[in-house]
């Protein structure tokens, strides 16, 4: 199989809702598992998302999981803007998948054609999580 590359995202206590928003966007499997499920039930974290895999339809792969706020020396949680996970291709599914993941989010740049040809865009959807798209013109 070799090796791969997946963004893992990591949310303030909102994995569950955001993974499954995510479900309903691209479509696919999700596999779940909170700090419980990994054997520590009785933490004050148990319900949280300790490990979550989205594997869609498209062939992406998305992973999240909540912060672990009980972790002694971890730095807090802070949301950043530092990392966008981004979709390109000639898959007209691109533009549908903007449109969805701007729903109660904010478009950082209209999807539309850029100067290299190609349409691109960007938002950052209701959980805070910063996505790019760019999808490339048919070129003769």
């Amino acid at each position: 199989m070799g090796s791969q590359s997946n963004p893992c995202i990591t949310f303030n206590g909102n994995a569950r809702e955001a993974m499954e928003f995510y479900r309903e966007v691209f479509g696919g499997e999700l596999e779940l598992g909170t700090v419980a499920d990994f054997g520590s039930p009785d933490s004050p974290n148990a319900d949280k998302v300790m490990h979550s895999r989205l594997d869609t339809p498209a062939g992406y792969t998305l992973m999240g999981w909540d912060f672990p706020d009980d972790r002694p020396g971890h730095p807090p949680y802070q949301a950043g803007n530092n990392v966008a996970v981004f979709l390109g291709g000639d898959n007209g599914e691109l533009r549908d998948y903007f449109e969805k993941l701007s729903a109660g989010g904010t478009v950082t740049l209209p999807l539309e054609q850029q100067v290299w040809g190609d349409e691109a865009g960007s938002l950052v959807d209701q959980f805070g999580i910063s996505w790019m798209f760019n999808i490339t013109a048919q070129r003769h």
